[in-house]
């Protein structure tokens, strides 16, 4: 029987403070994955002994990833947990890490913003500002290290929160957890996928289409000559009522494709780029196209 690979606290703690520094070479094409690779860096050459299987755990690790700096923790804790599995035997497939570390990023990402940036620091900004007005150093002492003491602990003991379940979900591999899990994970990311969507990808027409001719009593028939008091007072109603004030409707493309269904063009543009990644094109010549075609049209005077 070979022995068993274990991750010592000693192990834990070099991953836990590696990830401090998360976001130290953050990417527009993968994000926070290098920070991510390079934070479990210790416990992979630990797990790992061969250059080969080094090699490959790094790179099932180098993917996507991208969450709230500081809840990225319970994930990286998870994550150890199934890749010490993987050491040591038990058949974890590279795409359930993954699956499982998606699951994780976009629900946890909406919990970091409100603890941290709308609670945690502004409670402690304001206590520090608030005696360092007065001129005492203990101001700027107190905030910095507060935030810093808070911000580390919770790092430390989600992480070893996230490795603890995380070995509770691997005991029962024959059960399908896992699986089930790495399926939840995928359902929830498509979910997350879609409001990401809707929220980030806006394209706009500025196309002109050939205005519609109004029906007579559609629009307001503005009365020749001098307006009196009554004859106003009608025709503010009549605007309010909802009327036209010309004769004719403006049409936009924009204003077509929105009465269609809102939000279809990025919708689209989203298909397109996905199509392109599983056909293998380069995520950074897409962006680039991007850039130009977005240029290009708004030079043309189309968006």
């Amino acid at each position: 029987m070979t022995e068993q690979i274990k991750l010592t606290k000693s192990d834990r703690q070099k991953v836990w403070w590696r990830s401090q520094f998360l976001q130290g070479s953050w990417n527009y094409e993968r994000m926070q994955n290098m920070g991510w690779a390079y934070s479990l860096i210790p416990a992979l050459k630990k797990l790992y002994t061969t250059k080969e299987d080094r090699a490959a755990a790094l790179e099932r690790h180098m993917e996507f990833f991208n969450t709230h700096p500081y809840v990225a923790a319970p994930i990286i804790g998870v994550t150890l947990a199934l890749e010490e599995e993987k050491a040591n035997g038990t058949p974890v497939e590279d795409k359930a890490i993954q699956g499982v570390k998606i699951g994780m990023m976009g629900p946890l990402a909406g919990i970091g913003d409100p603890v941290f940036w709308f609670t945690v620091r502004p409670i402690l900004g304001a206590l520090g500002a608030s005696i360092a007005s007065s001129g005492n150093i203990m101001g700027p002492l107190i905030f910095f290290f507060g935030w810093n003491i808070i911000r580390m602990a919770f790092l430390w003991y989600t992480q070893e929160f996230g490795y603890k379940s995380g070995k509770e979900i691997t005991k029962d591999m024959s059960g399908g957890i896992l699986q089930d899990i790495t399926k939840g994970a995928s359902i929830l990311g498509m979910f997350i996928l879609a409001v990401l969507v809707e929220r980030w990808v806006s394209i706009k027409f500025t196309v002109d289409l050939p205005a519609t001719k109004l029906a007579k009593g559609a629009y307001i028939e503005f009365p020749k000559g001098v307006v009196n008091g009554t004859e106003l007072q009608g025709i503010l109603g009549k605007a309010l009522s909802g009327l036209s004030l010309t004769p004719e409707k403006a049409n936009t493309l924009q204003g077509q494709l929105d009465s269609l269904i809102p939000g279809l063009m990025g919708l689209l543009l989203t298909f397109l780029c996905m199509w392109l990644l599983k056909k293998k094109v380069s995520p950074i010549a897409i962006i680039i196209a991007l850039f130009i075609v977005g240029i290009l049209a708004r030079l043309a005077g189309i968006m």
